[in-house]
């Protein structure tokens, strides 16, 4: 696997199962650029849900334990924004009808619930990492041994980031407990490890630019690098999500996934094309024919 795999590649060799034919990266950059000024907006009005937390973190840095308790009340908003940004953000990198405004606030509200314990658990999980590195690397200068609890917290930090490519995903397309959808997500890190770091690459190098470039780079922050890094994480992770807990539940059940549906007419039949090589069996070489047409 490599950087922004694939994911509409059929198993067997074929006729591709969507009428885009690139592959990979140029895919990737063929569907954002064809929705950018889509994703520009949708920037925008998530970023205008996470200034609260951004005004907060600053008074946390310049003030202290003052303001800790305060993270609480901006994470109430976040969540649910995160997982109405990602739901609009996986339904553009998967080429599927989406219309920012509604869809964001309709996910917004469906998903409050999850969406809001999920963010108090990242506020707990960001305070925890902010407190705990830095006094496990200043032990660590003094002791080596504490080198041991510095390189856990910083592993812990690093897989709690990486389990946030499918959280948000797995909130905003299943209905699975909050529990199964932490469980599933560091699973799903394992599992798809490739992905997962291509994603966790994409997003170092954005956030090492937005550093490298500020002040310039705060003018670019509402409008660019939240929502690429949301596609790039379901062009790559979603794939999975969806082989190893969404069609696993239709497949036990013997339903056909909806998400398929693309597969079909208008009128509810097999559209022309589909993959089916795996089915075909090898035909005898005969005389050639005079090759028939369909007008």
């Amino acid at each position: 696997m490599g950087l922004f795999d694939n994911y509409n590649a059929p198993e067997n060799r074929g006729v591709l199962r969507t009428p885009h034919e690139k592959r990979g990266i140029f895919k990737f950059f063929e569907i954002y650029g064809r929705h950018a000024w889509k994703l520009m907006e949708l920037n925008l009005l998530y970023f205008l849900f996470c200034v609260p937390l951004f005004a907060m973190l600053v008074l946390l840095l310049e003030s202290g334990e003052v303001v800790w308790i305060a993270l609480a009340i901006p994470s109430v908003i976040v969540g649910p924004a995160t997982a109405a940004m990602t739901k609009v953000a996986r339904n553009f990198s998967q080429e599927r009808p989406a219309f920012v405004l509604h869809d964001f606030f309709d996910a917004f509200k469906k998903n409050m619930n999850q969406g809001l314990v999920m963010g108090t658990i990242d506020v707990v999980f960001i305070l925890g990492f902010i407190v705990g590195i830095p006094v496990y690397k200043q032990l660590a200068a003094q002791n080596s041994m504490m080198y041991v609890p510095y390189v856990i917290c910083l592993s812990c930090m690093l897989i709690f980031v990486m389990m946030h490519f499918f959280i948000y995903q797995l909130i905003c397309s299943t209905n699975l407990s909050m529990g199964k959808i932490l469980k599933n997500s560091l699973l799903l890190v394992t599992v798809g490890i490739k992905n997962t770091l291509w994603t966790l690459l994409v997003l170092l190098v954005v956030l090492g630019m937005c550093y490298l470039l500020l002040p310039l780079s705060a003018l670019l922050i509402p409008f660019w690098p939240l929502t690429f890094v949301a596609v790039v994480a379901c062009f790559n992770c979603y794939p999975l999500i969806r082989k190893y807990v969404i069609q696993p539940y239709y497949d036990q059940r013997g339903e056909e996934n909806p998400e398929f549906a693309y597969l079909k007419g208008e009128d509810g039949e097999e559209a022309l094309f589909e993959d089916r090589s795996a089915e075909e069996t090898p035909v005898k070489e005969q005389k050639k024919k005079k090759k028939k047409t369909i007008s």
